[in-house]
């Protein structure tokens, strides 16, 4: 049986946003570039709201330098700036998990270890991106599973702003496989409902995350 993966729906601002990160990122675009909103819109054949608002986004990621009145430039994140949104994310995560091990239901269990399974077969094949979609299910299947929207939405968000350092560690050499071993330990804690085991496996997983971010960072 295969999960059924609903696509993500992106607003426009949101796919900008995570083309323009990969740039940054990888490199493409250096930091000090100028972002020229007309100069985007025209590029990617869109106006100039979304522009500015992947913008926005991205200088929560530590990303852009939005300066009033005067553009916004490509920058990178400060170490101390990235490392608190890793350990906020790690935290929020790790408590999702937890609650997850201790209040899914059978059936969110089952579909958990579906998923799971699914991207084991992704590792095969070595693809990088559908691993990472496949990847934002898993962990929204957690959130969910925890049954606190509250604590869904701002661990959401808490996301957004880390996706794009996320989503780069997944292209270093291995990294799928080990991701999938550090998913391995969260699903058997879940499964087992052990609460402290799960939001350990958790909180290890993303600063693991952390860590891969760097190292692929370091080699751009």
């Amino acid at each position: 049986m295969n999960i059924v993966v609903v696509p993500i729906r992106r607003t426009r601002a949101e796919e900008l946003r995570m083309q323009l990160a990969d740039e940054i990122v990888r490199g493409a675009l250096q930091p000090g570039t100028a972002l020229d909103e007309m100069e985007l819109a025209r590029r990617f054949g869109v106006s100039r709201t979304p522009v500015r608002e992947a913008i926005r986004q991205l200088a929560a990621s530590g990303l852009v330098e939005a300066r009033a009145h005067r553009g916004a430039l490509v920058a990178r994140p400060s170490a101390e700036h990235l490392i608190g949104m890793f350990e906020a994310m790690a935290e929020l995560e790790a408590l999702c998990a937890g609650l997850a091990a201790e209040r899914m239901t059978r059936p969110e269990r089952n579909m958990l270890e579906i998923a799971h399974e699914e991207m084991r077969t992704l590792i095969r094949v070595g693809d990088p991106q559908r691993y990472h979609e496949l990847n934002e299910a898993f962990h929204n299947a957690i959130y969910a599973g925890a049954h606190n929207q509250y604590l869904a939405e701002i661990t959401l968000s808490t996301r957004t702003r880390v996706q794009p350092f996320r989503r780069a560690q997944f292209r270093n050499l291995g990294r799928l496989a080990k991701s999938q071993a550090e998913h391995e330990r969260v699903v058997e804690a879940i499964q087992r409902g052990d609460r402290e085991r799960a939001a350990l496996a958790m909180r290890s997983h993303i600063m693991t995350v952390q860590g891969q971010y760097e190292l692929y960072a370091s080699a751009v």
